[in-house]
Order: C-alpha cells, then structure tokens, then sequence
C-alpha cells in the first residue's frame, strides 16, 4: 500500500508540472489536483479523509498570521514608488552620471536596480521600468544587445534577495514553521525561531555580494569587449550637478535607511517596518506630484523618523497603571508627532488620489496580494494532500539515504529546486517544496555534528530561488523584458545575455557554501545568538 500512495504523490507531483507548464492558472492548479488525488487516494484506500478537515484551519491560521501582513504592505510600497517616477528619475540621473565611461550604462542600471530592490522589491515592476527607459538608450548609443538586456533583466531581479524582498517575508514564515518542526522532531520542546528580521539581516550582504558580481562583470565586458559597452557621448551626457543627484537618490535611500534600519535596529518587526515603508512611499509620492508644496511631506516625514527614534527610548505604552512623568511626556511628544503625521499623510493621500495614482495602485496591489495567497491556501491543500499520502515519509528516506549526508541531501535539494526554477515560478517552490524538505534538512547533522544553520539555508535558498526568474525558457524577467523590448532585439538575444549572470548566481551560491558566514555573520551581529 505504501507503494501505492508513493506513486500517488509522485503522480501528483508530474500532474501539477504538467498543468503549469500548460498554462493553467497556479493556485487552482495545485488545489485543485490535490482534491483529485485525495479522492483517488480514498478509493484507493490510502489516504484519510480527515486530512481534508484540516484544510480550513489551515486558512484561518493564514489569516491571522501577522508575518504575511507584510506582504500587502510591500507591495502596496512597491507599487506607489514605481507610479511616482523614483525609477525614472534614478535611471535619468545615474546614466547620466556614468555614461561617460566604457560600460557606465550597465553599472548604472545596476545600481539603480539595487536601489529599486531595496525600495520596491517587485520583480515586474522594475525590469519592466528599466527595460521601458534604458532600453532604447543603450541600444541608441551601441550597445550589444546582449549585455543591455542581460544586464537590465538580472539585475530587476535583485528584489527577490535585497531586503526588503516579499521572496524572504514568504520564505522566512515556511521557515519558522520548518525551524519549528524540526526541533520538535529532534526532542527540543523549547525550540528556538527563525524570523524574517533574521533572513532580512542574512541578506543583505550576499545581496550586496551579488551588486559587485554584477558590477564587475560589467567592468570586464567593457575592458575585454570594448565594442559591446561604449561611452555616452560627451556632449549628450552632459554634466549633473549634485542638487540633481541628490534630489534622486536621497528619497529613496531615506525610505530604506527607514524601513530596513528600523528591523534591524530592533525598532521595528518587518510587519511594522513594511507599514512605515508604505506610509514613506505615499508621503514620497505626494512629494513627487506637488514639489511646489513641500512643506507637508517634509514634516510628516521628519515626524515618521522622530517617531521611529522616540519608540526607541520611552516607553509609549498607555494602557498602565503608573507612569512616570518622562514617558508621560513622551506619550505627548508622540501624539503631537501622529497628528503632523496624520496631516501629512492626507495631505499626500489627496494629491495621489488627484493625480490618478492611487486608484490604479490599490487596484494592482490588490490583484498581487490576492494572487500570493490564493496561491498560498491551494498549496496548503497540495502539502496536506502529499502528507496525507505518506510523501513526507517518502522524501525523508530520499534525502537522508543520499551519499554525504547533510551536504548531499543539500546539494540535492539545491539542484531540484535550480531545476524547477526553469519551469515554476519562486511562489510555487517556497510554498510546496520547502516545507517538505526544509524540516527534514534542519535535522540532519552536518560533519561537524551540529545542525544546519535555518539562515545559511534560508539564504541560500533565496539565491537559488533568484535563478528562477532568469534562467529560460520560462524566466519571468526574460518574459516581462521581452514584453517592452524593442522589436529589433531578438528573443535568443535575451536568453544570450543572460547567461553570463546565472553564471554569477551560482557563482554566488559556491561563495556561500563555503563562506556561510557571510549570511550568518550580521543576524548574530544584530540580533545575538
């Protein structure tokens, strides 16, 4: 029988791949074959119906779960700054700034999509943007096609791995509960946790990492092929002044010194962090629309940083018996502070709303947020359907009797998961395929005897996740980017100037595996332990 319900799940397995790669919508997909194959499984007499009673308080604790409550926010930040011109206005001034030098363009669109990732953390967004506005202008002043649309598809997808980055909110909560399982398995009955503040900290220097793989790469294209990456000329260039260049980049740097300082200062959890970045991006579009009135913004925005600093060192609960009188006036402080808020919230909400931005950013935000979850309940369905099959049992005896122990059943998983990012997208692998392998990779004992790091595998597992969006012939990127290319640039151009990037992703994921501590080092640092 056990046989059976094995084949069952690989079965299962193949059906959704199949569906996918057809072209069925995702969420629906995975729900919907599990459903299937329950039934199939319940005729058949290996799978308990009861597995199904467990679906909907699976779905209740989706809703309550205060991690995903990021997700919205995110992407509401995300959305506004795009609709607001930041990407623009980035991609206008740093070309300008460095096109003068061999391979400029390219080092500038690469450091405007580290700073987009940062700020904005949407895949689509960005490759979209700077395929619309760099596009064209590398390909006017003569660059290969390859290295243009290379560069502008990798590093749009710099998102997923630089905090803040919905890839880690949705991968760290899997990983909690994994992190969880795990120990428990293991006879911890206190066990320890893994939180998204934490990947966000392991992030950020493999991140950065990446930034100067990316950016050497365009160095050396430009020494070793001169022809593919020439300079901007001199006179259409121009010269930018630093008022220019600080009118671009300091809203945006602000935002994020906002959002990932305040997580990794221990001010704010991710969840609140994403809410001070999607007020910041409503106040910094409100900015953008009416520079002529700035006065608002410019005190909301000194009130938003003054809270963040007064959190920090009084204590601002009310709901106390005593307190004494320094917080008291704290308390005070940080009404008056709300209120100048309040005013420039609104003032900012009703310029946005005017200029016909706010509408079509809640309409996109909602249509993203709805589809990670939709996505997120039918792998919750697939996942309980494959354990009440017996896969979990089935995918331990397959990971733990690999050659090489924890390091083969990593590697293994690595490779499965590099795969399937030619053909699913990172939400389908994150939401079926770590919970299965994750708990079981946590437990094994690396050759030093102790267990591996939930972090270090975390990282890992984004960089990896990040290939999915460029490696062909399904790359998301390559697909947003070929929708606003230029008829003149061919599809196997594309694919082409990819290459060398996925090269440096795993080059990156080699770096890490024997340098873990790059993504362990400043969790530690920030958080202790």
């Amino acid at each position: 029988m056990h046989g059976l319900a094995h084949f069952l799940d690989i079965a299962m397995f193949v059906a959704v791949c199949v569906a996918l790669l057809a072209g069925f919508p995702v969420a629906f997909t995975l729900s919907g074959v599990a459903f299937v194959f329950g039934i199939i499984g319940y005729v058949l007499g290996v799978f308990d119906m009861s597995f199904f009673l467990a679906f909907p308080q699976r779905i209740f604790g989706t809703m309550i779960n205060e991690v995903l409550i990021a997700v919205p926010l995110f992407v509401f930040m995300g959305v506004m700054l795009e609709r607001s011109k930041v990407a623009e206005e980035l991609l206008e001034t740093m070309g300008r700034l460095f096109g003068k030098m061999r391979g400029g363009l390219g080092i500038s669109v690469t450091i405007v999509g580290a700073l987009l990732a940062a700020s904005t953390g949407i895949v689509g967004a960005t490759v979209v943007t700077m395929g619309l506005l760099s596009l064209p202008t590398m390909l006017r002043y003569g660059y290969s096609p390859r290295v243009a649309t290379g560069s502008i598809a990798a590093s749009g997808t710099l998102g997923q791995i630089i905090p803040p980055s919905i890839v880690l909110v949705i991968l760290g909560d899997q990983l909690s509960n994994a992190y969880q399982k795990a120990q428990l398995d293991m006879g911890i009955f206190s066990p320890d946790t893994v939180s998204v503040g934490d990947l966000f900290a392991g992030a950020l220097i493999p991140g950065l990492m990446l930034v100067g793989l990316y950016m050497l790469y365009q160095v050396a294209v430009a020494i070793f092929r001169p022809e593919s990456s020439p300079p901007m000329p001199a006179a259409e260039a121009g010269s930018v002044s630093l008022g220019k260049v600080l009118h671009a980049l300091l809203p945006p740097i602000l935002l994020i010194i906002a959002v990932l300082g305040s997580i990794l200062a221990g001010v704010a959890t991710p969840t609140e962090a994403a809410a001070v970045g999607a007020v910041g991006a409503i106040l910094l579009a409100g900015y953008r629309l009416n520079e002529d009135r700035p006065w608002p913004v410019y005190l909301a925005g000194l009130s938003l940083i003054a809270l963040l600093i007064l959190i920090n060192y009084v204590d601002l609960r009310v709901a106390r018996t005593e307190i004494p009188t320094g917080d008291r006036i704290g308390i005070w402080v940080a009404t008056g502070l709300c209120l100048v808020l309040a005013y420039g919230g609104l003032v900012s909400l009703w310029r946005v709303f005017h200029g016909d931005v706010l509408v079509p950013v809640m309409r996109t935000t909602t249509q993203i947020t709805a589809m990670v979850f939709v996505i997120l309940i039918g792998a919750a369905l697939f996942s309980l359907v494959f354990r009440g099959l017996g896969g979990e049992e089935m995918v331990h005896a397959a990971l733990t009797g690999l050659p090489g122990g924890a390091l083969g059943a990593m590697i293994a998983v690595m490779l499965l998961m590099f795969v399937l990012g030619f053909f699913l997208d990172f939400l389908e692998i994150v939401f079926v395929v770590v919970p299965l392998v994750a708990p079981i990779l946590l437990t094994l004992e690396m050759a030093d005897g102790s267990t591996m790091s939930p972090v270090w595998l975390g990282i890992m597992m984004a960089v990896n996740l990040q290939t999915s969006f460029l490696t062909p012939p399904f790359g998301f990127a390559l697909f947003y980017l070929r929708g606003v290319a230029p008829p003149t640039v061919k599809t196997m151009d594309i694919y082409k100037g990819i290459i060398p990037f996925v090269f440096i992703q795993v080059l990156a994921l080699v770096v890490l595996w024997y340098v873990p501590v790059l993504a362990t080092w400043l969790p530690k640092v920030v958080y202790g332990g």
